[in-house]
This record gives structure tokens, sequence and C-alpha cells, in this order.
């Protein structure tokens, strides 16, 4: 018998009630079956139990809308549902290394330009942090197949048919600027991509000691899309005097593949041209409308 279409049904209603209580009982009912039953084809169908997907789901909001809103962390927690703030903090750790008011630093503006300390640790690449909007949906791990150099490369590959345009993955890793304070410094990969939907590059980001993005490029304006074999990329930033934690990472947005290898962190010459993206390119030259008077048609 095929369960798939009840199954389905069942993830779209969990999806469309993560922040409402879900009982067995209701979700056996709206599938169809026992609430033995159910759970039993629940785990064959996704490979996840039902209160891992459910928990998966809500820290999969979670994570969106400690991304693109300001509401606290507690707010969030409380909404899908979590007893406490260091409950939701503890779960939402454990899948993203890191906790929820580190991830929004780090991760804040990582994509979307306009939207204006314990170290995540893994066992895949030490001194790396693997994290990113839903990490269940993407697998990161070494090729030993694929490589330009040496013996193996590391691999982001999302394939899921639950990742949004929205959601990435990156490999990342975070360091004290002190050294670099009015150097130039140039961050540099080996990148090769396979069906990239969205867009793929490397990134740097310099935040200040108020978390403030100082410096910041991410290759959105010059992305990798498709696919492509072995290419050299790299971006080039200034390091202010206000600067305070340095961030690079290679990042996959989207659905796709990417591998990155032979990966240098450099200080180069002035005559290297820096490839950071003008935070404040889309603000007038001077202020507008200070007599509230004007439309927004005399402002075009």
């Amino acid at each position: 018998m095929n369960y798939s279409q009840s199954i389905q049904k069942t993830i779209s209603y969990i999806d469309a009630n993560l922040s409402n209580k879900l009982s067995l009982d209701e979700l056996a009912d709206i599938a169809g079956f026992s609430k033995y039953h159910f759970l039993r084809i629940f785990k064959h169908e996704t490979g996840s139990r039902l209160s891992e997907h459910i928990q998966n789901r809500r820290m999969a909001q979670a994570a969106k809308l400690l991304l693109f809103t300001q509401q606290n962390i507690l707010d969030i927690a409380l909404t899908y549902r979590f007893e406490s703030q260091e409950a939701f903090t503890r779960a939402f750790k454990k899948e993203y290394n890191l906790p929820p008011g580190r991830y929004r630093k780090a991760m804040s503006n990582l994509i979307h330009i306009k939207e204006v300390p314990d170290m995540g640790k893994n066992n895949l690449i030490p001194g790396w942090i693997i994290t990113g909007t839903v990490p269940s949906e993407y697998s990161v791990d070494f090729d030993r197949d694929i490589f330009y150099k040496g013996t193996r490369s590391v691999r982001i590959k999302g394939e899921s048919d639950n990742i949004d345009d929205e959601d990435y993955m990156t490999v990342m890793q975070q360091f004290k600027a002190r050294d670099y304070i009015g150097k130039r410094i140039r961050f540099s990969a080996f990148i090769k991509t396979l069906n990239v939907e969205k867009w793929c590059g490397l990134w740097m980001r310099i935040n200040s000691t108020t978390a403030n993005i100082v410096k910041f490029d991410n290759m959105q304006n010059r992305p990798i899309k498709g696919t492509n074999d072995w290419n050299y990329y790299s971006v080039v930033l200034d390091i202010p005097e206000s600067g305070n934690i340095i961030n690079i990472g290679v990042l996959l947005n989207g659905t796709g593949t990417v591998w990155m290898d032979h990966v240098n962190f450099e200080i180069v010459d002035k005559n290297v041209e820096t490839t950071d993206v003008d935070l404040s390119s889309e603000l007038p030259e001077k202020p507008v409308n200070l007599s509230l008077e004007e439309s927004n048609t005399d402002l075009q």
C-alpha cells in the first residue's frame, strides 16, 4: 500500500500548525491510521520519528525568525512551544551548532545585504562551524573522490524538496581581527558546483565590538550558479580599526552541490582591489523631504 499521500497530507498540516499544540491523536486521525501504525509509517516514509520531525521544523522556522525579524529569543521559543528559553537554546544549539543569540549575530546579513563567545564545534571539520537555516535538509561532508588538491574537499549538498529559496547552508569560522587591523585581507578557495539553483559563493564579514557590520562581501553581486568545474574565487576586504571579529566561509543558497578546496587566508598589498559591498550604495546623497510635503513620485 502506498502511504505517501497520507504522510504528505500530515506533513502539510504540521507545517501549517507549528505554533499550535500537535497531538498524536490529531495527527493519526488526519492520516487515517491508528496511533501505533501512524508512527511506524511516518518513520518508514520520512526516515525521522514524528517528534523529531516536528521539533526540526519548529527550529527551522525559529531560525528564520532569528534571521529576518527582531523578535526576542524567549518569544520565539514560546511561539514554537518550547517550555523555556533554556530548553530552546539547548535544542537549537544541538541542531545548529550555535546558541540562538550567537546564530543571529553570526548569520545576520549573510544573504540579504539590504537587511541591514563560545565557538560552535563539530567533529567533521575542526575549527569550522557548520550551520544554516535548515541543517537537517543539507549534508556536509568530505569528498575523497572529487577534490582540487590533496586528498579531499569539503562538500555541501542540498537536494531536499523542503529547501526553500531563502534557505542556505554554510561552512564558516570566526576569529579575532586584532592581528589584521589596517591590513588588506584576501580569503580565497577553489570552488566546483553542480546544479546550483540559486547561488553560492565565498563570504567574509567584519564585525565591530558592537556586532555592527563594518565590511562585507558574499559574492552575491557575482554569484556562482549552475554547474561549474573547479575555479578560483576570492573576496578581499580592508580590516578597519573598528574591526573586532572576522567571519569567513562558503555558502550554498537553495539546492545544489558545492565543493570547496585549497582554502587560503592571506594579507595582500594595496594593489589588490577590494571586493566589499558598499552598504550605503542605496542611500540618497543628502536628506530628502524635510518639509514632509513631497509624494513618492516627487522623490523618484
